[in-house]
């Protein structure tokens, strides 16, 4: 299987959300062989979409020349696309979003009633991927905090979709958090061998990974201890 990872997080593999990810890669690893490409969008050179729809209109061509163009290919030569980041203002970073909106091309502009609601009709063959968002917040609950970005990956992945949501994740980068946070990427990579079995996760198993690992009043306070006026944002 051919795996691309596209990771958001401006930190790149320093993001916290990524050490969810290598976690969920280890376990499907164990299962099957597979090929994985990593591309941290921020540094990639993709100029924001102007809304022309000249991609739409003449075969998917873009007025950008750009690393986007090839980004397209290798999505549609994958099988399966992991978008990792973490949560900014209730969705994606920003890189992120520029990339997902610049994948314009694969559709067209006539439309389509497809359930309730009605889609761009395809310009390219992708029927065969299958997408999993995974993404970490700084928050200590997920409630009231990854439902915008849930809601948004559904309407765009509508069909093949798996979403792991975790809070508490900047523990992932803090050495003394090891307690709780290596027994948590252990549920992961079991996660990961679940999906590689089923392409499913089961519910318990999904639940655990996407609780918090420690309380969450014991966690704010922690956080709260460690606030300087100098401090960097805590996500990522």
């Amino acid at each position: 299987m051919k795996i691309l990872v596209i990771n958001g997080s401006p930190k790149k593999e320093n993001s916290d959300t990524m050490h969810i990810t290598r976690a969920f890669l280890e376990g499907i690893n164990e299962v099957s062989e597979n090929e994985v490409h990593i591309i941290h969008a921020v540094d990639r050179n993709i100029q924001y979409c102007t809304g022309c729809f000249s991609c739409m209109r003449n075969g998917g061509k873009c007025i950008h020349r750009d690393d986007m163009k090839a980004i397209l290919e290798e999505i549609l030569e994958s099988n399966l696309l992991i978008f990792s980041y973490p949560l900014y203002c209730y969705g994606m970073p920003a890189p992120l979003k520029a990339l997902i909106d610049r994948t314009l091309p694969l559709s067209s502009m006539a439309m389509q009633k497809v359930g309730e609601r009605y889609e761009h009709v395809g310009q390219a063959d992708f029927s065969h991927l299958k997408y999993v968002m995974i993404c970490g917040c700084g928050f200590p609950n997920s409630q009231q905090n990854f439902e915008p970005a849930v809601a948004q990956f559904r309407l765009c992945f509508p069909e093949h979709h798996t979403m792991i949501t975790v809070p508490e994740s900047p523990m992932f980068n803090a050495p003394e958090a090891a307690e709780v946070t290596v027994p948590r990427l252990a549920l992961v990579r079991e996660a990961g061998k679940q999906y590689a079995v089923n392409g499913t996760i089961s519910d318990e198993l999904m639940s655990q990974i996407c609780s918090p690992m420690i309380p969450e009043e014991i966690y704010v306070n922690i956080v709260n201890h460690s606030v300087t006026p100098s401090s960097d944002r805590s996500d990522g």
